[in-house]
């Protein structure tokens, strides 16, 4: 199995997770647009914007490192650690007397998976990597 396919399967399978859980505790708290004023629904409602906005761009990396013959090893690593990373992220951003520590470890991780796949991804086509 391709490795990015196998890490695009459980980041939409945790999307899927997110997404429900934005379900629940809109009916909790019978909000059905905006957070209705709910801390929780509005936490859980940025966590699920957060995945959003940052995983497409980093799984789109991943692919092309993967396509380009990156070393199969180091797109592991990299898609490991964006699975991580979200996860973390979402648990920390999640918790209504938020410890920052997860957050940072999910935001800073995965801006290095960004930020070494498009360098990696340079030196792949520059023909250097």
């Amino acid at each position: 199995m391709p490795i990015t396919i196998f890490y695009a399967s459980f980041l939409a399978l945790f999307y899927i997770y997110l997404s429900l859980r934005i379900i629940g505790i809109r009916k909790e708290v019978r909000a059905s647009i905006g957070d209705g004023g709910s801390n929780e629904l509005n936490r859980a409602i940025r966590v699920h914007a957060n995945f959003s906005e940052y995983v497409p761009l980093t799984l789109l990396l991943l692919y092309f490192l993967e396509t380009h013959n990156a070393n199969a090893i180091v797109v592991h690593f990299l898609a490991a650690l964006l699975l991580i990373a979200r996860v973390v992220h979402a648990y920390g951003v999640s918790q209504t007397e938020e410890n920052l520590k997860f957050r940072v470890f999910g935001m800073f991780s995965t801006i290095c998976v960004i930020a070494v796949s498009s360098i990696y991804l340079m030196l792949l086509g520059a023909g250097i990597a």
